[in-house]
């Protein structure tokens, strides 16, 4: 396998610069007040993991019938954010590589490379931002595929958005995507590059409200075309409505919570129509250096491998509690309960009519802050997930250490 090794010597070089970074003034893309580095119009995030130091026991996702293999197993998680002003504009960019690798399962082995770009050009009242993403990763695609198959998902961005009153913004976006799974990427006998190729391409018309510099309501009505490169009786048309919260990351409750309703429309006639709530529910809040709540909720369509049940409907709630014991001791919990919920294809034979699976995950650690972005830890997960097909249920445990900067 080819490693590409420019993020992680780009990583280690910029950790290296010495100049410490002072507050910025909040412009649009404009770096955050907590950046660790900064080298005249350069500032930047560095960040570096070694992660999932230990064992796997169920390293493909097998039922307990099948006898599940373990492997010993680690991540070397280097990246970096980082943002360079360029006269009155801002260019951003994250760039992450993680390295996995596995003992004896050399099958397991990749190097997943995600990166993102953006570009804030302000002109007066109006401010527009082009940028790209790039993922190549050998990484599970969701709670339902257990194979690590190898795909590339890129594309490019663009949004414009127009301030019209004291606190008022309007804007446009736009959004063209696609997915490339490899040739011979298989699962449970179903190529997925020949079922899950796609380009999926989007246009919104969003408003945001800014209540106060920490809090901003959004609302947003977009379309969205899903196109099938092998399989066009997959593909889909849909209308999302949604509005909510975002939080600036420097208040006390950081993140966002949006709800909406999907009218998802398929263009085969006997592919069932979705219409009902979404919601993207990311929100931490820190009441105290000492203490930290995460809470996750989401729901939206996701594409199935199956032909036979081509979508399903995935609801899901989290959370996590991190809480300082005594001096540089933390500790950590946390837990989610995800729902699957098949839609059949109409007069074709189902294995499982009207599926529903549930995965279940839980863990906690403990930790030692050795500075103030150095910590060491150690780790333990469980997961299960229970089908009515007996074949895909599982029970999955990891366990080990972690050491970690800037994550």
């Amino acid at each position: 396998m080819l490693i590409r090794r420019t993020p992680l010597v780009v990583v280690w070089a910029l950790m290296l610069l010495p100049t410490a970074a002072s507050a910025q003034t909040q412009q649009p893309g404009a770096p955050p007040s907590t950046v660790r580095f900064q080298s005249g119009p350069l500032f930047l995030n560095p960040m570096i993991g070694l992660t999932n130091i230990g064992i796997d026991d169920n390293v493909f996702n097998e039922p307990s019938t099948a006898t599940p293999d373990s492997d010993f197993t680690m991540t070397v998680v280097p990246g970096v954010d980082l943002w360079l002003r360029f006269g009155p504009t801002w260019i951003s960019t994250s760039a992450r590589e993680d390295l996995v690798y596995y003992q004896k399962f050399e099958s397991e082995r990749s190097v997943n490379t995600n990166v993102r770009f953006n570009w804030t050009i302000p002109f007066n009242r109006l401010v527009v931002v082009p940028g790209f993403v790039y993922l190549n990763t050998s990484d599970r695609p969701g709670y339902e595929i257990d194979t690590r198959a190898q795909r590339v998902e890129s594309g490019y961005t663009g949004t414009l958005e127009l301030r019209v009153g004291s606190n008022t913004f309007l804007g446009v976006r736009g959004d063209h995507r696609t997915t490339d799974f490899e040739e011979t990427a298989v699962y449970d006998g179903t190529n997925l590059r020949q079922e899950l190729n796609r380009t999926v391409t989007t246009e919104g018309v969003t408003f945001r409200l800014q209540a106060t510099p920490l809090t901003a309501f959004v609302f947003e009505v977009s379309a969205e075309q899903d196109r099938f490169e092998f399989s066009p009786d997959r593909d889909t048309d849909s209308t999302h409505f949604a509005g909510g919260l975002k939080f600036d990351p420097a208040a006390l409750l950081k993140g966002s919570a949006v709800f909406g309703y999907r009218n998802f429309r398929p263009t085969a006639i006997d592919v069932p129509a979705y219409e009902g709530p979404t919601a993207a529910v990311d929100v931490s809040y820190v009441p105290q250096d000492s203490t930290k709540l995460t809470l996750l909720f989401g729901r939206d369509v996701q594409y199935s491998y199956d032909a036979t049940q081509p979508y399903y409907l995935q609801s899901g709630v989290g959370g996590s509690i991190d809480q300082q014991i005594f001096g540089p001791v933390d500790v950590v919990g946390r837990i989610s309960r995800q729902r699957l919920d098949y839609r059949d294809r109409v007069g074709v034979s189902v294995a499982a009519p009207e599926r529903t699976d549930h995965v279940t995950s839980y863990g906690g650690g403990v930790g030692y802050r050795m500075a103030r972005d150095l910590r060491i830890g150690f780790n333990i997960d469980k997961q299960r997930r229970e089908s009515a097909v007996q074949a895909r249920q599982y029970d999955g445990l990891r366990y080990g250490f972690a050491v970690t900067y800037g994550l």
